[in-house]
């Protein structure tokens, strides 16, 4: 039995499903049955997979199980890169600008080479590591490796089996394992890996074959004993900082990649779970996909798990063999490496007390090209049996690759596609993965509606029954006003939300794992319910307390309007986070604008007063509709009066002389005018507040409709800014 076979399925000291060793029984005994002697592995796998169905009636194949159980193949994988050229520019000192310099002064930047003329190569079934000091390079190179770079800034061409690797294809056929773990923090070891298997396994798979490939997975890294355990934060106690790192290992092989990126993988681990890191890479690569890794120090146990290393030093490379090439090569190069020394730390050391020289490394690079050329170091290029690298990539699907939503059709335009599942399945899979994530986490949701019903309470006390009064009047208007803009205000805890998810949004999307507007959409519908919930509740603590008009009918348009003012501005905290990347700034930029909002919305001076220079802002106020819209709810009832006889007195110097002389006055008014005023005359309707107001254009619903507008034309700003703004690339 081949050593991969046992070695890929089970892990460390966890044993094998009860279903797996069973099968690996079966394949030992077909091994072993004399009766069959040609029999390949292919032939014994389709002969237990006929076996299997007969038995359990499950029609799942056992490529597809035991994805990462292959014999040798005749089929293989070479990354190439050469001379690849990378430099940017970094400003000397802060410039003046243009106008204010005099033609022929200086450049205001340097260029920083980060890479200069790099070239290797990597193989499927080894590990490739880059190593070297802090800003040696190491994490430019793998960036470049994967198109993590803008085109046209980096020089030079990277290539699999000698052929470009389109960008297309290679987000297919590849996957990128950053530094940092970027997890959902209230979901399971095993719900993370199977939502990834919703993302990026082939919309061909069943639900029972996705889980399947998760439990094999599981066993795969290692994390049988933590697969029921939440992946915790700072306030959520869950699984080790190793078991995270190979949980974010695990979310970018379960789609069993041709090419594993991997930027430093072990940084932040002791030395006992760095190793088990490297052994996990180790058993990846032999299952047949090339892992292309950036280390720093490697242990002496994990530089025996290396195949290839390339040394870098400031952007160049100082050394590109095999571990085992190490000693002789310091020894022709004047510093043989003592006995019982870590090798790497006396490479890393050398190199850099070479760099503090006035020299450099430079001797060391010179020294690299000709050992290079002399060694003859460089491997035959392998055998493809005639195959394009299309039809290499298809033969390897047809073994058991999972590359998503491929076909085994070579002629087929699709057979490498750009995403995995529809545009739908991924709204469901994103969804519920949120709301889930959520749930576990309750107190985010009561906090916030804690503050609703606080601020709701405290305005209901403060306006409690509001009488029909001129000052009744201006009572509602400021209630009004800090009603609309309080439900603003309390939209911008909606602000950290994508700033959390904001990187493992990047780290999805890189890779095609669903659509940008899929996250959008979906982001929209799963926070629809809590705003329904959050604008039941103001409304339910402030309408009937502060004894707004137009009864039942009057609140349901209440609510309605609260509602779209909670999407509006949700959907307008969820545009700036997509575009301001800092909470802190974040905030200090939504209290701003809503600031300026508020005072362009009418309410402290009226719209014929703004300036002309000012008034585009206050059409453009999110709290203008909903604040008129109020307004119009309440008022605009013709037979509504509120203010009567010599209540016209109330907000004047003659507010405090007895009521008799106020009915004398009256009496004196009417016959000046002409006109009979008794103390029950209507003096003032609420259609004349709107007018003082200067509300005369717009109705009540379309003042909803443009609220909730407002809250589409944000989703859709947001749209454009995760794809302008969050391209993971360097430029």
């Amino acid at each position: 039995m081949s050593p991969i076979v046992a070695q890929n399925v089970s892990s460390n000291n966890d044993s094998p499903t009860p279903y797996f060793q069973h099968s690996l029984e079966l394949i030992a005994g077909e091994f072993s049955t004399a009766t069959a002697p040609s029999s390949t592995l292919g032939q014994l796998l389709q002969h237990l997979g006929d076996t299997r169905k007969e038995a359990t009636g499950d029609q799942t194949s056992v490529h597809e199980l035991l994805v990462d159980i292959s014999d040798p193949r005749p089929i293989q994988f070479v990354l190439s890169f050469n001379n690849l050229t990378y430099s940017v520019k970094v400003p000397r000192k802060m410039a003046l600008p243009s106008f204010f310099r005099w033609s022929g002064g200086s450049a205001a930047a340097d260029a920083a080479m980060l890479l200069n003329d790099i070239s290797g190569e990597a193989r499927d079934g080894e590990i490739l590591a880059v190593l070297g000091a802090s800003g040696s390079g190491k994490s430019t190179l793998i960036d470049a490796l994967a198109n993590r770079i803008a085109k046209g800034s980096l020089k030079g061409n990277v290539t699999l089996n000698g052929e470009a690797l389109e960008s297309r294809m290679l987000k297919v056929i590849s996957a990128y394992v950053m530094q940092d773990d970027l997890l959902f923090p209230m979901l399971t070891v095993e719900e993370t890996l199977m939502f990834a298997a919703e993302f990026r396994l082939p919309r061909t798979s069943s639900k029972s074959k996705k889980k399947m490939r998760v439990q094999v997975l599981i066993d795969q890294i290692g994390l049988r004993n933590a697969a029921k355990t939440i992946i915790g934060d700072e306030g959520h106690r869950g699984v080790s900082g190793g078991e995270r790192r190979r949980v974010s290992i695990g979310i970018d092989i379960i789609h069993d990649p041709i090419i594993l990126f991997l930027d430093e993988p072990t940084s932040g681990l002791d030395s006992t779970s760095a190793f088990m890191v490297v052994k996990v890479l180790q058993r990846i690569a032999q299952s047949g996909s090339i892992v292309v890794m950036s280390i720093h120090q490697p242990s002496y146990r994990i530089l025996g798990l290396l195949d290839r290393l390339i040394f870098l030093s400031r952007g160049q490379t100082v050394y590109s063999g095999s571990p085992t090439n190490l000693p002789l090569y310091f020894s022709e190069f004047g510093h043989p490496i003592p006995e019982n020394e870590n090798k790497t730390e006396f490479a890393l050391d050398l190199i850099r007390e070479l760099e503090g020289s006035p020299g450099g490394t430079k001797s060391l690079v010179e020294f690299n090209k000709s050992w290079q050329s002399m060694k003859h170091t460089r491997d035959s290029d392998p055998d493809q049996l005639g195959l394009s690298l299309k039809e290499a990539i298809c033969a390897n699907i047809s073994r058991g690759k999972l590359v998503p939503g491929a076909t085994n059709d070579i002629n087929s335009s699709s057979m490498v596609p750009t995403f995995a599942n529809p545009f739908w399945k991924e709204m469901v899979v994103l969804s519920k993965r949120s709301i889930l994530n959520s749930k576990r986490m309750p107190e985010l949701f009561g906090i916030r509606l804690a503050a609703v019903l606080v601020t709701g309470s405290i305005l209901a006390t403060v306006f409690w029954q509001l009488d029909n009064s001129p000052k009744g009047v201006q009572e509602r208007l400021g209630f009004f006003a800090f009603a609309m803009s309080t439900t603003y205000y309390t939209c911008a805890d909606a602000l950290p939300v994508f700033l959390q998810e904001r990187y493992i949004f990047m780290r999805e999307t890189a890779y095609n794992a669903y659509r940008r507007l899929s996250y959008v959409l979906s982001n929209a519908l799963v926070a629809l319910p809590g705003l329904i919930f959050l604008s039941f509740a103001f409304a339910m603590a402030t309408f009937w307390a502060v004894g707004l008009d137009g009864g039942l009918s009057g609140f349901l348009f209440y609510f309605l309007i609260m509602f779209a003012s909670f999407w509006s501005g949700s959907s307008f905290v969820t545009f700036l986070s997509g575009v301001v990347p800092h909470v802190m700034l974040g905030y200090t930029i939504v209290v701003a604008i809503l600031a300026y909002f508020l005072l362009f919305s009418g309410f402290f001076i009226n719209r014929d007063r703004i300036p002309g220079y000012w008034i585009w802002f206050h059409y453009l106020s999110l709290v203008k509709y909903p604040y008129e819209a109020v307004l119009r709810n309440e008022f605009e009832n013709p037979s509504k009066c509120l203010v009567r006889g010599i209540q016209i007195f109330d907000n004047s110097p003659l507010g405090e002389i007895p009521s008799a002389m106020k009915v004398r006055l009256l009496q004196s008014v009417s016959k000046s005018l002409g006109v009979r005023i008794s103390r029950s005359t209507c003096m003032t309707t609420g259609l004349d507040i709107l007018k003082q107001e200067g509300i005369t254009d717009l109705s009540k619903w379309n003042c909803l409709l443009i609220t909730v507008a407002w809250g589409f034309l944000f989703r859709i700003l947001f749209y454009f800014s995760l794809l302008l703004g969050c391209k993971n690339k360097r430029s």
